[in-house]
């Protein structure tokens, strides 16, 4: 695969977390670092242009955990993952006007891979389309794909006009997929519960064995 172009990364911790219990999710641990700090170290590498931390709420309670910009949504009212998505493409227009990509990333999703931006962009060109997300196990990840700035102003539009479900935009546009291979762990499993936690943490042993 050829270089992809300089792209922003975002981890998408604006949710609220209710099938975990409330609280911030990224902020739990797994196997000592949190969830927070194992996506950040996966996603970092692959996004020279900086990493960036979608969060509403004080910012404080991320000390120590993530040494980049924390940006809340710009919609209120718990807009969902696009209002995130939103809120990067809107910090790389003012902040890195050089970048052309934002690359985001679901808060619990430990296993990343490490060509996940990489991948997105080939497919994306490949393709000829504006957008790419992942696939794996024959599951669509909306939440785990690339977005191009320049799209940040028809985005706004949809959120001002009450739209929220992220594939019903991105069909709006058209997305290539990417896929990964879900074998020996889905590199996109999300951790919503605490039994998905304790699966995490079960997967982790035995990666490590």
């Amino acid at each position: 695969m050829s270089a992809a172009p300089p792209t922003l990364g975002v981890i998408l911790a604006g949710g609220l977390a209710r099938r975990m219990g409330g609280g911030d999710k990224p902020l739990l641990r797994l196997g000592g670092p949190t969830l927070l700090e194992r996506v950040a170290a996966r996603l970092a590498p692959q996004c020279p242009a900086g990493v960036i931390l979608n969060a509403n709420g004080d910012p404080a309670r991320f000390a120590g955990l993530f040494p980049g910009p924390i940006v809340p949504d710009p919609v209120a009212g718990a807009a969902g993952p696009l209002a995130g998505v939103l809120a990067a493409l809107d910090y790389a227009a003012e902040h890195v006007p050089e970048v052309r990509f934002v690359a985001s990333v679901a808060g619990d999703t430990p296993f990343l891979p490490a060509d996940f931006v990489a991948r997105l962009h080939a497919a994306r060109a490949s393709a000829g389309l504006p957008l790419a997300t992942a696939v794996s196990n024959g599951r669509s990840h909306f939440v785990d794909g690339l977005w191009p700035v320049a799209l940040r102003q028809d985005l706004r539009a949809a959120l001002d006009g009450g739209l929220r479900r992220v594939g019903q935009w991105i069909a709006g546009h058209g997305a290539a997929q990417a896929e990964w291979s879900s074998d020996p762990v889905d590199p996109f499993l999300n951790l919503n519960t605490p039994e998905d936690l304790a699966l995490a943490e079960a997967m982790m042993a035995r990666l490590r064995n």
